[in-house]
């Protein structure tokens, strides 16, 4: 059985791709709450709602999306995954288009 509760293909997945982009596990701060909304009496007594905080990007991320707090551990580090993705793509973007920028004024220069 995984952390997560998930199968071990799932797990390693994840892994993988926090492995990838740098994430460790050492660079997460997690705590728990009780989630909110409707559930019944579990999201009253047990604390589900996961807070992850990956300390070196300052990224935060809170996440009840399941019932289980394993899930949720899953989860959020599924959300953390994707939003460094997103803000590397960002970044390479920007990068992207100052370079053809700057190939453009030389270009523009040298006429």
């Amino acid at each position: 059985m995984s952390a997560f509760g998930l199968s071990q293909k799932k797990e390693k997945e994840l892994l993988d791709g926090m492995r990838a982009l740098g994430i460790f596990e050492k660079d997460l701060q997690e705590g728990f709450v009780r989630s909110s909304g409707p559930g019944g009496q579990n999201i009253n007594k047990v604390a589900t709602c996961v807070h992850l905080l990956h300390v070196p990007t300052g990224i935060l991320v809170k996440c009840q999306k399941a019932r289980t707090q394993g899930l949720n551990r899953y989860y959020a580090r599924l959300i953390l995954v994707n939003q460094i993705k997103s803000k590397e793509e960002k970044e390479r973007q920007k990068r992207l288009q100052e370079k053809a920028k700057l190939r453009r004024q030389m270009e523009d220069n040298h006429l």
